[in-house]
C-alpha cells in the first residue's frame, strides 16, 4: 500500500457516507440541476443525465474514493503514490491536480451562489416573501444582482460558515456538520415534494421530467449532461479523493459509492418535482436559468397556505446543501496544503478561504459592474463554468478512469474493491474501454460544436 499522507479518518461508515453525500447532494442537484434541465427540454436532458451517472459517473467515483483510500494523501499525492507502487511515473500527479483546479475554480463562483441562497433566507425569516408576483420577483433577483455590497457580505458569511467547519478538522468540524445537517436535508426535501402533490402542477413537472423528446438530444447535451452528472456527485473534484483517504479498510468502497449515488441522483429528481410544480402551477419560465428557484418559488411561497414557514424551511435546506458541498469542495485544497506543503490545518484554512473570497469578488462583479468585461465572449462566471463543468471534470473524469484502469496494477485496486471477481470484472472493463471513449468522444463533440 501507499505511504500516508493524511491521519485523519473517518469515525464510521455512517459519517463518511453523511459526508460524501453532503458532498455530492449540493446546490448542484437543488439549484444547478433544475435550471438545466429547463434550459435543455426537460426529460430528454433527464435521460441522458441517468444514463450518464451509471454508466459514468459510477466507475468514476469508485476509482476515485479507491484512489484515495489506496495512496492515503491529498489527490496529487495519492495519484503519485498509486502510480509509482504500480511502476509507473509520480507524473500521474496530474490527474489530482485537475481535481483540485476543477475544486478550486467551482467553489470561486460556487461561493456567490450560497451567498444568494443565505441572502434568500434572511429575506424569507422577514418576509416570507409575501406580495411576491412574477414581476416582483423578477425584480428583486435583478436588483439583487446589482448589489455588489450585499452579495459580498452574505458571500463572505457563507464562506464563514465553511471556513468554520473545515477550521475545526474531520471528525469535530466535518463530521459533527453534516451528522445533523443531511438528516434535515432530507426530511425538509421530502416534506416539500410531498406538499407539491396537493399544490398543483405535479402532474406537468412529472410530464416535464418523465416524458423524453428525442429530438432535443445533441452532443452538447451529452457534454452538459456529463458536466452536470459530475458536479452533482462530486466527481473529479478531489473531494471524493481526500474523503476516500480518510475511509477505514473495512468500509466497502462499491456499496458506499452505490449509496451516495443513489442518494444524489434521488434528491436531484426529487428536487425537480420541489421546483417544477411551482414553475408550471404559476406560469412561469422552467428554462429561467440560473435565477430560476430565486425567481419561481418566491411566488409559489407568496400564494400558498403557510407559505412564510415554507419558505423559510425551503431555504434552510438549500443553505445546508450549499455549505455542505462548499466543505468538500474546499477540503480537498485543505489536504493539500496539509500534504505537501506541510502546512497547519488552521493555517491552510485560512490560506485557501481567502484566496476563494479574493476570487469571488470577481465572480460577483461579474453579474454587473464587470459584465462587459469577456473573454471569448464569456465574462467571468462563464469562463469559470466552462472551465470546469465542461473542460475539467469531464476531461478529468476521462484521466481517473485511465489511471485506475490501464496504469494502476489490477490486484492492487482488487484488494481496495474486495468484491466479487464478476462485479470487479465489469467495474474495470468499464473504466477501460467504455468511460474514456466515451468521455473523449462526448468532450470532443461538445466543445467542436
Amino acid at each position: 500500500m501507499a505511504t500516508a499522507g493524511l491521519q485523519d479518518h473517518w469515525s464510521s461508515r455512517w459519517t463518511f457516507l453523511m459526508a460524501s453525500i453532503g458532498f455530492a447532494v449540493g446546490l448542484g442537484n437543488i439549484w444547478r440541476f433544475p435550471y438545466v434541465t429547463g434550459e435543455n427540454g426537460g426529460a430528454a436532458f433527464v435521460l441522458v443525465y441517468l444514463a450518464c451517472i451509471v454508466v459514468i459517473g459510477i466507475p468514476c467515483m469508485m476509482a476515485e474514493i479507491m484512489l484515495g483510500r489506496r495512496g492515503q494523501g491529498s489527490p496529487t499525492t495519492a495519484v503519485a503514490a498509486v502510480a509509482q507502487e504500480s511502476g509507473a511515473s509520480g507524473g500521474w500527479r496530474f490527474v489530482g491536480g485537475m481535481g483540485l483546479w476543477a475544486a478550486f475554480t467551482i467553489e470561486v463562483v460556487y461561493a456567490g451562489i450560497v451567498g444568494w441562497v443565505l441572502w434568500y433566507l434572511y429575506k424569507a425569516i422577514l418576509t416570507g416573501f409575501a406580495g411576491y408576483d412574477g414581476a416582483v420577483a423578477a425584480s428583486e433577483f435583478t436588483g439583487m444582482l446589482a448589489d455588489t455590497q450585499g452579495m459580498l457580505i452574505w458571500t463572505l458569511v457563507g464562506l464563514f460558515i465553511t471556513g468554520a467547519i473545515i477550521y475545526a478538522g474531520v471528525k469535530n468540524g466535518i463530521e459533527r456538520a453534516v451528522s445533523v445537517m443531511m438528516p434535515l436535508l432530507f426530511l425538509l426535501l421530502v416534506g416539500l415534494a410531498i406538499y407539491n402533490v396537493f399544490a398543483g402542477g405535479f402532474a406537468e413537472a412529472i410530464s416535464w421530467l418523465f416524458t423524453p423528446d428525442f429530438s432535443k438530444i445533441s452532443a452538447d447535451v451529452f457534454l452538459i449532461a456529463v458536466g452536470q452528472a459530475f458536479f452533482s456527485i462530486g466527481v473529479a473534484m478531489a473531494g471524493m479523493m481526500v474523503y476516500g483517504a480518510y475511509l477505514p479498510k473495512s468500509v466497502s468502497i462499491a456499496k458506499s459509492a452505490a449509496i451516495i449515488i443513489f442518494a444524489d441522483t434521488l434528491v436531484a429528481l426529487v428536487a425537480g418535482l420541489v421546483i417544477f410544480p411551482a414553475v408550471f402551477n404559476n406560469g412561469l419560465d422552467p428554462a429561467a436559468g440560473p435565477g430560476l428557484i430565486f425567481q419561481t418559488l418566491p411566488v409559489a411561497f407568496a400564494q400558498m397556505p403557510g407559505g412564510h414557514a415554507f419558505s423559510v424551511l425551503f431555504f434552510v435546506m438549500l443553505s445546508v446543501a450549499g455549505i455542505t458541498s462548499m466543505v468538500g469542495l474546499v477540503e480537498g485544497l485543505i489536504a493539500y496544503m496539509e500534504d505537501r506543503h506541510a502546512m497547519a490545518r488552521h493555517k491552510a484554512t485560512l490560506l485557501v478561504m481567502g484566496a476563494v473570497a479574493v476570487l469571488s469578488v470577481l465572480s460577483l462583479l461579474s453579474y454587473n459592474v464587470l459584465d462587459h468585461i469577456k473573454v471569448a465572449g464569456l465574462n467571468f462566471n462563464d469562463a469559470m463554468d466552462l472551465l470546469s463543468n465542461q473542460i475539467l471534470l469531464p476531461l478529468g473524469g476521462l484521466f481517473i478512469a485511465f489511471f485506475a484502469g490501464w496504469v494502476m496494477r489490477s490486484e492492487f485496486s482488487k484488494e481496495e474493491f474486495a468484491i466479487s471477481e464478476g462485479w470487479y470484472s465489469v467495474w474495470r472493463f468499464t473504466t477501460r474501454f467504455i468511460v474514456p471513449p466515451a468521455l473523449a468522444v462526448i468532450f470532443y463533440f461538445g466543445i467542436a460544436g
